[in-house]
């Protein structure tokens, strides 16, 4: 069969070194690995350059508006009826054959460009992350499971990260069958594998800093570590330009400032307990072969004592004593990483995903007649 151009919407700017742009870059490298021509589509700005080779359709970009940082925004509507003219002129100037629209944002836009089929790679369910974002979070909630009830299964396919996220879909109407659960792709080459050896190794937190990544868990466990272990550091690698006084801050305005801070002899935290998501960052970690804890929610490619440390949901006590039980023991560390290299080599591969896709395009060229 004949190679397919497919546009990978994403309604953000980009690059930037945040889950939702490395999770639809790396779709996108994949798409290409299978054979087919893969168009970016995304907003007119982002921060530093993008080395991927991907061809990038920018949309014109609204003077004054340079927010990096997700969630809603008094920009974001005009950004996004933009976007909906820019998709048109790249379906029809480049002759598109699917459109893969990433997020909820991605998708709407492509509803309303109106070219079938379309691909819904979901990144989240609005139910349950929508409310982060608001001071009235019951309404927020109610909006979003408005949303999840309306428009995923408006889309073609659908493609979940994770069998809950899926599940939960199929409670709001979209049908089991048009659903895949596919896991984003990384490639473990892009990072330099530590080598964990020190008994005083910092704990490092790295990705944005909005309310669900429940950050502000690391605090309280962070005194206790020290409590234990005098002098040992938080470090928050972000590209957000907020000061937290309680972690050294390093500025990460580019994805090789993050693998600069995944080389180091770190343990890496996770203490996101929004479940609906996949964190790109416990990818990356992974890929680094750094040894991890993480909260039980948003541990989806972690199997315990295997490739990662799982604790309890917002368990301080539990949280720390992993950390020190790390920090004692690098030979775990060495071993969790290694596992968790291994895990991404095997499981989240351009490969894997890439032989999925082929699948799925394959499946929507015949009822579309592509």
């Amino acid at each position: 069969m004949s190679a397919l151009k497919v546009a990978v919407v994403g309604a953000c700017p980009y690059p930037v070194p945040q889950g939702s742009q490395i999770y639809m870059r790396n779709t996108a490298l994949a798409i290409e690995m299978a054979g087919h021509e893969a168009h970016l589509v995304v907003y007119g700005y982002g921060l530093g350059e993008d080395t991927s080779g991907l061809r990038i359709h920018r949309s014109v970009n609204v003077p004054g508006v340079r927010k990096t940082a997700t969630g809603p925004s008094f920009a974001k509507p005009l950004l996004d009826a933009v976007m909906v003219q820019t998709l048109r002129r790249v379906i029809g100037r480049e002759g598109i054959d699917i459109v893969d629209a990433h997020n909820y944002e991605g998708l709407l836009i492509a509803l309303a460009a109106r070219k079938r089929p379309i691909l819904y790679h979901a990144h989240n369910a609005m139910a349950e992350e929508l409310p982060y974002y608001f001071s009235d979070p019951d309404n927020a909630a109610t909006l979003g499971a408005w949303l999840d009830k309306t428009f995923p299964k408006r889309a073609d396919h659908i493609i979940a990260p994770h069998v809950a996220l899926k599940d939960y879909l199929v409670t709001q109407g979209c049908s089991a069958d048009r659903i895949t659960v596919l896991a984003p792709c990384i490639d473990a080459k892009t990072f330099e594998k530590a080598s964990p050896e020190r008994k005083d190794a910092a704990v490092l937190y790295a990705g944005n800093l909005d309310a669900y990544q429940n950050v502000e868990l690391l605090f309280p466990i962070m005194e206790r570590v020290e409590a234990e272990v005098p002098g040992t550091q938080l470090v928050i690698a972000t590209a957000s330009d907020k000061i937290i006084e309680q972690a050294r801050m390093v500025k990460t305005s580019d994805i090789a400032a993050v693998v600069q801070e995944l080389k180091r002899d770190v343990i890496f935290a996770c203490p996101r307990v929004s479940w609906s998501g996949y964190p790109i960052k416990l990818l990356n970690a992974m890929a680094a072969g750094l040894p991890i804890v993480c909260c039980r929610s948003s541990a989806h490619p972690l199997t315990h004592q295997y490739n990662g440390l799982i604790v309890p949901d917002n368990d301080v006590e539990a949280f720390a004593a992993a950390i020190l039980r790390l920090m004692k023991d690098p030979e775990l560390r060495r071993n969790l990483g290694a596992n968790a290299r291994r895990t991404v080599e095997e499981k989240h591969s351009a490969e894997v995903v890439a032989d999925s896709l082929q699948g799925l395009f394959d499946g929507l060229r015949e009822s579309e007649s592509i």
